[in-house]
């Protein structure tokens, strides 16, 4: 099996909402959201993955109905476990979702969402999804418990946050691989897809790559910040490149 790649156009966008807060409509409007998912396809990319938060601070709206239109690959749509975004994923029908954490105060997700504490309100809101033909995901930190919480409430994957383990180093790095490791092997035994994402960059994906029964790889600001140097096809091909052994 191959690993795939999932590429978080996020901060495309960022770049954009930092000139144009507030406006899309101008036709100088830039960089374009769709045109980055479409090079990153043509560069062999296996999805595209957007989070669309609260308080909209990257990916808008129209964004992701434009990339529902528009990408030949699939969508995985990343949201916070709100009624208001609950109702534009039910109407957007992405291939996938991925409920995640959100609070307003931090820059970027920061750890797993904690299923165990949410089962209820996890599970009405996996039973509508599914029920619009919408496969599900939970982004989970590499714990037994959530696994197995992910599991009950009918989750079809659980995404590893891969932060500790990006940020670790030396003996600590390898103790939270070892995490990564086991956390996916118990996924696995419960008939759960699993894919991974969270600060993976050129380096570390060497060592991720190794973790068993792992689909997908789910990257976004290393490839975008090499993209400034390359282009983002580029980026994009070489990140593919140093994935693309067996696991």
């Amino acid at each position: 099996m191959m690993l795939k790649l999932g590429v978080n156009i996020d901060h495309v966008a960022t770049l954009r909402q930092a000139r144009y807060p507030g406006l899309m409509e101008s036709h100088n409007c830039e960089p374009d959201i769709l045109s980055a998912a479409q090079s990153c396809e043509a560069a062999g990319a296996h999805g595209i993955t957007v989070h669309l938060r609260a308080d909209r601070r990257h990916i808008q709206d129209a964004d992701v109905f434009r990339l529902r239109r528009g990408i030949r690959t699939r969508l995985n749509f990343e949201m916070g476990n709100t009624p208001e975004i609950l109702g534009i994923a039910l109407e957007l029908a992405p291939d996938e979702v991925c409920l995640v954490p959100e609070t307003r105060e931090e820059i970027t997700t920061e750890g797993g969402l904690n299923v165990v504490a949410q089962e209820v309100s996890l599970s009405g809101t996996v039973a509508r999804l599914k029920g619009a033909g919408i496969r599900v995901s939970m982004f989970i930190e590499p714990d037994f418990g959530q696994v197995e919480a992910s599991a009950r409430i009918g989750a079809d994957m659980v995404e590893l946050h891969t932060g500790a383990f990006a940020n670790a180093q030396g003996d600590a790095q390898h103790r939270e691989l070892s995490r990564l490791e086991e956390a996916s092997k118990r996924a696995h035994s419960l008939g759960l897809q699993v894919n991974a994402g969270h600060g993976i960059n050129y380096t570390n994906v060497a060592l991720v790559r190794g973790v068993p029964h792992l689909e997908d790889l789910n990257i976004g600001h290393s490839i975008v910040s090499r993209s400034v140097f390359v282009g983002l096809e580029k980026a994009v091909s070489e990140m593919l490149e140093l994935m693309r052994i067996p696991v």
